[in-house]
C-alpha cells in the first residue's frame, strides 16, 4: 500500500534503461500510440504525420538537436520513450532550457516506471548540456504525472491557463521544474 492508502503497484525492482531510438522503436511508438487510447486522455492531439521523428532519426540519431528523444526500456522491453525539447525564457541563446516529456504504453503505466524514466532523464541532461534549469508542462488534471514528476524531484511552479489546445477545449497546464545543483 501506498502512504495515502491506495493500491502501490510500483515495482522497485524494475531496472528502467534509457537507450537511443531505432527505427522499430518508431514503429512500435507510431503502433502503440497510433489512437485516444494509446496515449491516454492528456496526450491525444489527433492523428499527426510520422516523418519528422524518422527524419531526425536518420538525420542525427534523434540526439543532439532542439527535438530529441530516447527509448525507455524496462529488461530487454521496450515501454516508452522519453522526449526533450528545447524552450526559451528569453533569447534562445542565453537563456534556454529543456522541457520534457514521456510516452509509456498503457501495460506499462502505474508502475513507478516514468517517475525513474524521467529522473534519469533529468540526470542525463544535466551531465551532458549546459542547462540550468529542466521543466515538465502536464495538464492540470493530469494527477498521475504530476506525482510522478513530484517523486522524480520537480517543483511545481505555477499553472498556465488555457495553454494547450486538446480535444475540442483549451485546458490549463502546470509547470514544474528542477535546477541544476552547484
Amino acid at each position: 500500500m501506498a502512504e495515502d492508502g491506495t493500491s502501490d503497484a510500483r515495482d522497485v525492482t524494475l531496472e528502467v534503461v534509457l537507450r537511443p531510438v531505432t527505427a522499430a522503436d518508431l514503429d512500435r511508438f507510431e503502433a502503440e500510440f497510433a489512437g485516444p487510447e494509446g496515449p491516454g486522455p492528456y496526450q491525444w492531439f489527433g492523428h499527426t504525420p510520422a516523418q519528422r521523428p524518422r527524419q531526425l532519426l536518420a538525420e542525427r540519431g534523434l540526439l543532439g538537436g532542439d527535438e530529441n528523444m530516447l527509448s525507455v526500456t524496462v529488461g530487454d522491453t521496450l515501454v516508452g520513450r522519453v522526449e526533450w525539447f528545447r524552450r526559451a525564457w528569453g533569447r534562445a541563446d542565453t537563456s534556454s532550457c529543456w522541457e520534457i516529456a514521456i510516452g509509456l504504453f498503457t501495460a506499462h503505466r502505474g508502475r513507478g516506471i516514468g517517475t525513474r524514466a524521467q529522473r534519469q532523464l533529468v540526470d542525463y541532461l544535466f551531465a551532458h548540456t549546459r542547462v540550468e534549469r529542466v521543466q515538465v508542462c502536464t495538464d492540470a488534471e493530469n494527477i498521475a504525472e504530476q506525482r510522478a514528476v513530484e517523486k522524480a524531484g520537480f517543483t511545481f511552479e505555477g499553472r498556465i491557463r488555457r495553454a494547450q489546445w486538446r480535444a475540442g477545449a483549451w485546458h490549463d497546464q502546470l509547470i514544474y521544474s528542477v535546477l541544476r545543483t552547484p
